[in-house]
Order: C-alpha cells, then sequence, then structure tokens
C-alpha cells in the first residue's frame, strides 16, 4: 500500500502542475463563462459532488460524533471570524505607515473577513485523513455564519454597510452543501454493504474535483486584468502566503498544545478550516458591499489571491500533515496501556 498511496501522491502533485500550467497557457477556457462554465461546473455541481461524495463515505455515526464536538466548531468559528480579522486589523496598523496602497490594505481586511470556503477545506482534510465529519460541519456552519457575520465585519473594520441577500446566498449553500450531504448518508443506507466490501476510490474522486477547482481558479486568476505579475504583485503574493503560513502554523500551535482536546485528525480540520477564505461567497459581497466604489478592483485583488494561493499552499502541505498525522496517531497507539 505505501507504494501504491505514494505514486498517488505523485500523480496529485504533477496533476496540480498540469494544471496551473493548462491555466496559464488557456486561461479563457476555465473562467466565468468559458467552455467549460465553472460558474455551474464548479460553483454548483462540483461543490456538490464533494458533499454527496462525503455523505456516501461517511459513517453516519461519524457525522453524528462531529456535531457534539463543540469545543472544536467553537474554536474553528472563533477563530476564523474572530481572531483571523482583528489580527489582520492589528497587523494593518503598522503597515498604514508604508507606501503600500491603502485600498490593497483594505482588500487584505476584507480578506480576514470572510467566512470559509465549502469545499477546499473539506478535500484537503479528507486527502490526509483528517476529521473530515467536522470539516464538513464547520465549512457549512461557517458559511452560512458568514452571510450575517461578514457584512457586519466589514462594517466594523472598513465602515462599509450594505443589505446581502441573505435568501438567495443560504438557498445555493443548502442545496449545493446539505442536500447532497444528506442525499449520500440516505444511499449509504441501502448500499452499505456494498461499500465497505468494493471500496470505491473516493479519494480519488475528491482528489480529481480539487485538481478541476484549482485548474478554474488559476484561470480566473490569469485572466485578471487587475492581477499583473510585476514584481509587486510577487512580493504582494509571497505576503500572503506567509499570512496563511503564519495562521496555519498558529492553529497548529493552538491545537497541538497539552490538554488541548483535540486529535491529531481534529487538528488537521482545525489547520485547513480556521485558515481557508472563500471566494465564492466573498467576490459576490464585496461587489455588493462595495457597489459602484472606484477602488473595488484594487480591493478584491487579496482575496483574488488568497484564494488560489490557500488551495495550491495546502495541497503542496498534504503529504507533510499526514506524515505528521499518521506518526503521531501511531505514537498515541503506542503510549496506550496493555490490558
Amino acid at each position: 500500500m505505501r507504494p501504491l498511496e505514494r505514486m498517488r501522491k505523485e500523480w496529485f502533485m504533477i496533476g496540480i502542475v498540469l494544471a496551473i500550467g493548462a491555466a496559464k497557457l488557456e486561461p479563457s477556457v476555465g473562467v466565468n463563462g468559458g467552455p467549460l462554465k465553472p460558474e455551474v461546473t464548479v460553483s454548483y455541481i462540483a461543490v456538490a459532488t464533494i458533499f454527496f461524495n462525503s455523505g456516501l463515505s461517511l459513517k453516519t455515526e461519524e457525522l453524528t460524533s462531529a456535531l457534539v464536538h463543540l469545543k472544536l466548531h467553537l474554536f474553528i468559528q472563533v477563530f476564523t471570524l474572530a481572531f483571523f480579522p482583528a489580527t489582520i486589523w492589528l497587523f494593518l496598523q503598522l503597515l498604514s505607515v508604508t507606501s503600500i496602497n491603502e485600498w490593497l490594505l483594505k482588500g487584505l481586511q476584507t480578506v480576514g473577513c470572510m467566512p470559509p470556503p465549502v469545499s477546499s477545506a473539506v478535500i484537503l482534510t479528507k486527502a490526509v485523513g483528517g476529521n473530515e465529519a467536522a470539516a464538513i460541519f464547520n465549512s457549512a456552519f461557517g458559511s452560512f455564519l458568514g452571510i450575517v457575520v461578514t457584512p457586519l465585519l466589514l462594517l466594523l473594520f472598513l465602515g462599509s454597510s450594505s443589505s446581502v441577500p441573505f435568501t438567495s446566498i443560504f438557498s445555493q449553500l443548502f442545496m449545493t452543501v446539505v442536500v447532497p450531504l444528506i442525499i449520500g448518508q440516505i444511499v449509504r443506507r441501502y448500499i452499505k454493504d456494498w461499500l465497505e466490501r468494493k471500496q470505491p476510490p473516493f479519494g480519488t474522486v475528491s482528489s480529481s474535483v480539487l485538481l478541476m477547482i484549482i485548474y478554474t481558479t488559476f484561470c480566473d486568476t490569469f485572466s485578471n486584468p487587475h492581477i499583473d505579475l510585476d514584481k509587486f504583485s510577487l512580493v504582494l503574493i509571497l505576503f500572503i502566503i506567509s499570512i496563511q503560513l503564519s495562521f496555519m502554523l498558529l492553529t497548529f500551535i493552538f491545537s497541538t498544545r497539552n490538554n488541548s482536546g483535540f486529535t491529531p485528525a481534529d487538528t488537521v480540520a482545525i489547520v485547513f478550516c480556521s485558515t481557508h477564505k472563500s471566494l465564492t461567497l466573498g467576490i459576490p459581497m464585496l461587489k455588493i458591499v462595495f457597489a459602484g466604489h472606484e477602488h473595488l478592483s484594487l480591493i478584491s485583488v487579496p482575496l483574488l489571491i488568497y484564494h488560489p494561493a490557500q488551495i495550491l499552499l495546502g495541497s503542496v502541505l498534504v503529504p507533510t500533515i499526514k506524515s505528521w498525522m499518521v506518526s503521531r496517531q501511531k505514537g498515541v497507539k503506542l503510549t496506550r496501556p496493555t490490558v
């Protein structure tokens, strides 16, 4: 199994490179409105596939037990929607004395205010073998919560406010997240024995969907006229990646403390769910909150960079985090007293 697992990792990394390369060569294929129609195939079909796949593969007991893990949920939501934006705000007070464009700095603040995405954190947690049920709950719950909290955070930190179409966003999330998950669980009840006997390649399905998301995301990035890869943009990209790594490291340190009460699998879900930010919900919210604003494009740039960077960074770190989790789990088993 180990050589096979290693081969899958290698093919996945090759797939990432090919996806980004293909997006760079011909970004028009995967942009919104292009032949691939990502506004439908990714936003609806791919996301629904992820959660149907999760509903089919997860045992009902795992989902049920994840729901009552209140400490884990509280940690992720507080970090995502309180600690993250507050820390960014404090950091930007230092950067405000520099020559960096103030609207780009405001854009960084909007990144901090965004809710978690509904898909990438779940896929990456599943790829590592972490607490997928917890990732599903927190991604879905955080997205629903963000519909209300994010506009309030933008008002608090930036003084911008507007009414968000709560009903339409809520219904889209419900149809692409909750319904496919429930259908997957219902189908699982009838084919449970077959699933356990055949063990379908659920991980391969998730990895394939992730590659599609990476491809379409970078198509949008490379075709965006506001993101030119000049020296300043490269510095901004490196800066944003360093912010991501810093927050991932913080969540890792917090969740692996002695007596934290979190398992290694919980830590994996925490690292991804607490630090990922939604482009799918974020850009429509920015267009609504900053409607008609002359600097909307500049405000959007940090989020447009953060989104592909978080997917790419997370994908690259999957083998390392998985090795850590497996070694920690083995260590826990070895230290358990024998009866």
